[in-house]
């Protein structure tokens, strides 16, 4: 739940491929996509690391992933050990947030902003990965 204080505030959609990436701010509740970085063997700690550098958040968001009925996602252990490890590793807060269907929303809204101009170029699944962390970010 978002602080009295405004704060900045970085929010992630964990992927085994791609980590979606979104800055916000709690008063306003406003979120910005701010790209991806990959994600293999391990994530992409110095790009993660660079992010949380340059925007000096108070506390990180990481989207928590459960089946349409409720029960945990396939993801879900994995995610939460990323959420471990990155709370660790920037002595961070780390709100969980159930990520259902923020790919689904985050594509809609690309799309429309494609269909209105906003957004020439193709869509990408790392447009959408980002834009999936502001509709988590948004949903904290």
């Amino acid at each position: 739940m978002p602080e009295a204080d405004p704060q900045v505030v970085l929010a992630f959609d964990f992927g085994l491929k791609r980590i979606g990436l979104a800055s916000g701010e709690s008063l306003t509740g406003s979120s910005a996509p701010l790209g991806a970085v990959r994600n293999g063997a391990a994530p992409d700690w110095p790009a993660i690391d660079r992010q949380v550098a340059a925007l000096r958040p108070a506390r990180l968001v990481v989207g928590s992933p459960y089946n349409a009925d409720g029960s945990p996602g396939a993801l879900g252990e994995a995610a939460t050990r990323f959420a471990q490890a990155l709370g660790q590793r920037d002595s961070l807060p780390v709100a969980r947030v159930d990520e259902r269907y923020s790919s689904i929303d985050a594509a809609g809204r690309l799309k429309e902003r494609r269909a209105s101009g906003a957004h020439r170029r193709r869509l990408r699944r790392e447009d959408i990965d980002s834009a999936a962390a502001a509709v988590i970010l948004e949903r904290w």
